[in-house]
């Protein structure tokens, strides 16, 4: 599970050359101090960090063209870089090579308010976007918590706390404009809402974590800013009866926007570092989006759903700094359970289930946990069957790291036997390589390899992740 320091097998012969191209071309745009490469190492998770050889700052899809053809022409590797908020990895460089960070290409270009899209170049983060459009109406409505970039979020297929009403990336990108390995760009598709013209680029290119093309640009899909919005929480006896009562609530069609389950040791947590005062135990958090009358009658739905499991309370509100305050506290549980162990690194692993399964799923994780002996508060966007533990280890503890790693295989092993995924939405990036065959079997790996080849046949584009190759 641990990764240990880079071990390079390219000419840095190439590299050097590589570098002073792209120096000469982009001058101070180009980045080698040791503070700078690490920061673009991976550093979120227990897999080593390991820096590019160069930073490299574009300002234009022409930048990443002329970055591109640079680095082919030297066999240098190249890993995107958005904020660097992803969890398995993926913006480590294993190979060495050159970091392209979209920091500066983060502009709204675009608002087409009658289509309900918009064009974005890939730097720019869903809450910059979100601040643009809110006098149009409009908003753009996946949120995995972190204010990441919408170009990561589409590499990674991200998704998050709305995903049960408004899905993930791939039901919100329309189009890109990509940059290939040979530095030729492509659009993978037009504004139309549907076509039947050719393969799905833009399916293939979401969650493909840059290793078969660069995004630059994207066409996103926008949402009317809802009339009234509630929400609140909802405390039960047992992670399964929560569990059941999300799963209730979907399949009697009730339009919730978010449904996210918190363990107790979770809400503890957020008490202890935002002050919350929740009830400490588990609890759903929820939120409804449609008119005042409609809110408010699926509040009142699902307050009868869960008095029927145990539960109850629900305690909602419309008002809007409650409700903020509330998924404040969500969206910075991973930090918060520093609080549980200072000192302790965090290491956050993700599954996700077909929903009928998640009860089962969250509680055979709990005992395992607890035999284990590791702490691991669990959260989840339990609408879609997908949760999380956020495992806190010390690193030095050999006995503990290797607890912690049979916790983090038998929760694959759980859930791909449920016929679900070793990773709902953190990717696959370094950390999760090693299931792919296991969930997709050898054929299907086999047709991934032969699609990466096509594309990429240096394998310069962020090598090292998603599938092994020989």
């Amino acid at each position: 599970m641990i990764v240990s320091a880079a071990t390079k097998s390219r000419s840095s012969d190439g590299y050097a050359a590589a570098i002073g191209e792209l120096s000469a071309a982009f001058g101070n745009r180009v980045v080698t101090s040791q503070a700078v490469r690490e920061q673009h190492g991976n550093t979120v998770t227990w897999i080593a960090n390991q820096p590019p050889d160069a930073v490299v700052f574009p300002q234009s899809t022409a930048d990443v063209q002329q970055i591109v053809r640079i680095c082919s022409n030297h066999g240098m590797p190249i890993i995107p870089y958005g904020v660097g908020s992803s969890l398995e990895g993926h913006v480590n460089a294993p190979q060495g090579g050159v970091s392209i960070d979209f920091r500066d290409m983060n502009q709204l270009l675009t608002v087409h308010a009658e289509d309900l899209d918009c064009v974005v170049q890939a730097g720019i983060t869903r809450k910059a976007l979100n601040a643009q459009l809110r006098d149009s109406g409009l908003f753009f409505p996946i949120d995995p918590g972190a204010d990441a970039s919408l170009g990561g979020m589409a590499s990674t297929r991200a998704s998050g706390t709305n995903a049960v009403r408004y899905g993930t990336m791939k039901d919100n990108v329309i189009a890109m404009k990509v940059v290939l390995a040979n530095g030729e760009v492509i659009d993978t598709a037009r504004r139309a809402k549907k076509t039947s013209a050719g393969y799905d680029l833009t399916r293939l290119m979401v969650g493909s974590e840059g290793t078969l093309g660069i995004i630059t640009e994207l066409t996103l899909k926008l949402s009317g800013i809802p009339e009234a919005i509630s929400g609140g929480r909802c405390p039960f006896p047992s992670v399964e009866a929560a569990c059941n009562a999300a799963i209730t609530t979907i399949q009697a069609g009730i339009p919730v926007a978010r449904i996210e389950l918190l363990d107790a040791l979770q809400v503890r947590a957020l008490n202890i570092a935002s002050q919350v005062g929740l009830p400490e135990t588990t609890l759903l958090l929820m939120e409804f989006h449609g008119t005042e009358a409609s809110v408010a009658e699926q509040a009142t739905r699902f307050g009868e759903i869960a008095e029927d499991l145990g539960g109850g309370p629900f305690v909602w509100t419309a008002v809007a700094e409650e409700r903020t305050k509330l998924w404040e506290a969500r969206h910075n549980a991973a930090m918060a359970n520093f609080k549980l162990r200072p000192g302790a690194a965090i290491v956050a692993t993700d599954v996700c289930v077909p929903i009928s399964r998640l009860a089962e799923c969250v509680t055979a994780t709990q005992a395992d946990i607890a035999e284990s002996r590791i702490i691991a508060p669990i959260v989840g966007h339990v609408g879609d069957g997908n949760f999380h533990l956020t495992m806190l280890i010390d690193l030095s503890d050999a006995d503990e790291v290797k607890r912690a790693e049979g916790l983090s295989g038998r929760l694959v092993d759980r859930a791909l036997a449920m016929d679900g995924t070793c990773t709902g939405e953190h990717g696959v990036g370094q950390g999760k390589m090693k299931y792919m065959k296991a969930e997709h079997g050898a054929a299907a790996v086999a047709a991934m390899v032969a699609i990466k080849q096509a594309l990429d046949p240096q394998n310069i584009l962020n090598p090292g992740k998603m599938i092994a190759q020989d």
